[in-house]
Parts: C-alpha cells; sequence; structure tokens
C-alpha cells in the first residue's frame, strides 16, 4: 500500500524552507535547541559582545563544549540576521532545518497513539511557531501546512516555536484535501474545530489515531477542508467571545486530546 501511495502522489517534501540550504535561528530557545539536537549544523553562533550574563555564558560553555565555532559582534550584526524576530542577543547560522519526515512515512507510522496537527490558512509565521511549540508540548507528532498560503519556518516562525521546530516535523504537502483524505485511509479519524458545529469538543472520544484540523481566526477552516474532515466541533466560551487565537485553540484541544488519553474518553463521549 505504502509503494502504491508513494507511485501515485511521489512524496512529498517536508517544511517550505527545506531546499533552501543555510538560514538563521534567533533567541535563546531556537539556538539552544539546535545545538543539542545537531551542533554540527551550526556554521557560525554570533553573540552579543556586551552581554556577559549566566544565560550567555551557558550557551557559550555548550557551544565550546560542542566544538561550535562563536563570533562576538555588536548589536547591528545581530539586527541584521534577524531583522525581523528579536534575537536576544544571539544567532546561529546553520545549514539548515530539523531532519525530513515525509508525509508518506507518516501514514506508514500510524497506530492508536498517531496524534497530528493539520493548519488550513495560518499565513502569520508567529502563529504558525506558536501552534508548533503548543503541539510539541501535547505530544503531536508532525505539523501538516498546505505548500501555498500558508506560513513557512522561517526565523521568526523558529523564534516563537521556541525550540520545537528543531524536534517536531512541520509537512507542506502540495494539496491539503487530498492529504486528508491519505490520512483517513490510513486510519486517521479527523476532528476539525468551527464554531457553529453543534458538539463540543468535550463530547467527543479523542483516544485513537486522530489530526485536528484548526484554521486562522477569523475565517477558520476552508469549506472544503471542512468537508473533509470526519467531525466538526466547536469549543465552549463565554458569550461575546467568537474566536480565540489558532494556537490558544490549538493548545485547548490538543490538550483535550492529551487528557483523554491519559484519563480516558468521557462517558457517552461519541467514538470516532
Amino acid at each position: 500500500m505504502a509503494e502504491q501511495r508513494a507511485r501515485g502522489r511521489g512524496r512529498e517534501a517536508r517544511a517550505p524552507e527545506a531546499a533552501q540550504g543555510q538560514r538563521v535561528l534567533a533567541g535563546f530557545h531556537a539556538v539552544g535547541a539546535r545545538l543539542r539536537s545537531d551542533p554540527g549544523s551550526i556554521g557560525v553562533l554570533y553573540f552579543d559582545a556586551g552581554r556577559r550574563d549566566a544565560r550567555m555564558q551557558q550557551l557559550l560553555a555548550q557551544a565550546a563544549a560542542a566544538a561550535v565555532r562563536c563570533e562576538a559582534v555588536d548589536g547591528a550584526r545581530l539586527d541584521a540576521l534577524s531583522p525581523e524576530a528579536p534575537h536576544q542577543g544571539v544567532a546561529a547560522q546553520t545549514s539548515g532545518p530539523a531532519p525530513a519526515v515525509h508525509f508518506e512515512d507518516l501514514l506508514d507510522a500510524v497506530d492508536r497513539s498517531t496524534f497530528l496537527l493539520v493548519l488550513d490558512g495560518v499565513t502569520d509565521p508567529r502563529n504558525l511557531g506558536a501552534c508548533m511549540r503548543t503541539a510539541a508540548a501535547a505530544g503531536v507528532q508532525a505539523v501538516i501546512v498546505p505548500r501555498d498560503r500558508a506560513a513557512s519556518l522561517t526565523t521568526v516562525a523558529a523564534k516563537a516555536a521556541a525550540g520545537a521546530s528543531e524536534s517536531l516535523p512541520l509537512v507542506a504537502v502540495t494539496n491539503l484535501a487530498r492529504a486528508m483524505k491519505d490520512m483517513q485511509d490510513a486510519g486517521i479519524w479527523i476532528v476539525g474545530a468551527a464554531g457553529d458545529a453543534p458538539r463540543s469538543l468535550y463530547e467527543i472520544d479523542l483516544t485513537g489515531p486522530r489530526a485536528w484540523a484548526l484554521g486562522a481566526e477569523g475565517t477558520g477552516l476552508r469549506r472544503l477542508t471542512q468537508e473533509r474532515c470526519d467531525e466538526l466541533v466547536h469549543i465552549p466560551m463565554a458569550g461575546g467571545m467568537e474566536s480565540l487565537n489558532v494556537s490558544v485553540a490549538a493548545g485547548v484541544c490538543l490538550f483535550e486530546t492529551r487528557r483523554q488519553r491519559q484519563y480516558g474518553a468521557p462517558a457517552g463521549s461519541r467514538p470516532g
């Protein structure tokens, strides 16, 4: 089956930036995570020559232990390296993102523990990074995004991810609706968040192989994406509030899934 899928679609490459070679990581979380996971991919670690506090000293000691080249520079050089993301006095020139994971690899590994996040139309890199940070904390195995009309793993996104982008795969697919169909064929039940859905997320069983589909704040999931979901649910909110930031919504949905997997689904919940 895996070979048939590969012949029919070709392999979906990870993250839109994966083929771009070098990129810059900025901030203590992102740089520190790369130091721990793959120090050999760091060409140069640049740090603020005027910052000598304990946090900086600890990072530089990590870099020295890993034989990573470090250069003291001024703030202007760091600003030029990371013009959009706050660098906190540290930036690293790296030879690429985290190791690639292909879409077919996810399908071939489906079991009862499968836990994925699908983001539809999330174009703000800060929201993407925040969602990745939340997803990693909740135990999600990969984040799936469309290749077009979606944020990619830029320096800004990596900074917002606070290190999560170094361990959590971001998989870009050419056709999101088709990818969701392939996920369903592999046994994954897809739950979409929609404000007008009749059921609450607290009324469904989230203990099997699951994927959450979330859209951008305000616009939500596109019609075709909603139609592809197996179930649509809403997040109960107090009166006067219509929507949540996508990373906040992701936290609510993903951690309810984690809670159910640890303590069991609610009595009378609808199975997927």
